[in-house]
């Protein structure tokens, strides 16, 4: 069944509920991405290979930093949680999605609904808090280096790790609680591939003018609270830099922040777009969440890889190769 007959199923559906008592709905029908019927088998084998490759990559940065002591330290520690996130992330959507177009089931539970909106927002919001932390991280290390490790200790880091996880948490059931207390009697068919907070409330038969300002003033606050925080911390780290006499200091300390600046950009930069191209928003909108959750998580750990020699030596280590260098 292509999208534009469900979507004249629903409406057929919608105009019979005016005449008949309201039934609470059990289960959503999600349409998939838009305007790409006939597309089915491309998209299966897209969304696989990256999914594959995101599991991947992100399991061989764990292991290689769990196997190796020497990677045992504050940043390290924070990569952990990042590929655990990416890996997380990349699962809420992705596999529910792929099972729909191999079984050609576009159903998905109440339940199961409620718990893709749950973990977008828990796991998006711990991404966002935990790249403010690593930016701080990379702050201490470049602008206080010999009081680095008494400043960065496990007990802090457990600290700052956790609390972004918390933190999250709360975010994510505020919003999901919010969503899933309006009434659904209508309609049950999301016109995405996903369920996520917009989609889903478009289908209440309720006001919901509550759910979509919190929803906004909470998902505007938090990134750009995030970004203004690593922003403060690079200009901070851009001076300190600059105070380095040494070419080589430079450098070195320039290449620390690499990575992250990278996967930063990557994970602001998609959402700068939509809301600096106002105009563009509706056309934007879902391939900058395709990206995010497909493409982003699979390139993090491409990027601390293929730029850091200490991860690259702990992965020929794990393969049972070269150890890596004192």
């Amino acid at each position: 069944m292509t999208n534009a007959s469900l979507k004249r199923k629903a409406q057929r559906n919608e105009s019979s509920v005016g005449r008949v008592n309201h039934t609470a709905v059990t289960h959503f029908i999600l349409l998939g991405i838009p305007n790409t019927d006939g597309l089915q088998t491309i998209l299966f084998v897209t969304f696989l290979a990256f999914y594959l490759c995101t599991l991947l990559g992100n399991l061989l940065i764990l292991l290689a930093i769990l196997a190796d002591p020497r990677l045992h330290t504050p940043m390290y520690f924070f990569l952990c949680n990042l590929s655990v996130l990416d890996i997380g992330f990349s699962s809420i959507s992705t596999p529910k999605f792929l099972a729909n177009l191999w079984a050609k089931n576009r159903t998905i539970s109440l339940g199961g609904c409620m718990s893709q909106v749950f973990f977008c927002h828990f796991l998006g919001s711990t991404e966002c808090l935990l790249y403010t932390v690593m930016a701080y991280d990379r702050y201490v290390a470049i602008c206080h280096p010999l009081r680095y490790l008494l400043i960065m200790n496990r007990r802090v880091c457990a600290l700052l790790a956790a609390g972004t996880w918390i933190t999250s948490s709360f975010h994510a059931t505020i919003l999901t609680s919010l969503t899933f207390t309006l009434p659904y009697c209508g309609s049950n068919v999301v016109d995405y591939f996903f369920c996520d907070i917009f989609p889903v409330v478009k289908l209440a038969c309720a006001d919901t003018y509550i759910i979509e300002t919190v929803t906004f003033t909470n998902t505007g606050m938090v990134p750009t609270t995030c970004f203004l925080l690593i922003l403060a911390s690079y200009v901070r780290i851009v001076y300190s830099v600059l105070k380095i006499n040494s070419a080589e200091g430079r450098r070195k300390a320039a290449s620390t922040c690499a990575s992250h600046l990278a996967v930063v950009t990557l994970f602001f930069g998609p959402c700068a777009l939509v809301c600096t191209q106002p105009q563009l928003s509706k056309v934007l909108v879902t391939p900058v969440q395709i990206f995010g959750n497909v493409v982003t998580p699979m390139l993090n750990p491409a990027i601390y890889t293929l730029r850091n020699k200490e991860v690259k030596a702990a992965l020929r280590k794990l393969r049972g190769g070269q150890t890596p260098a004192r």
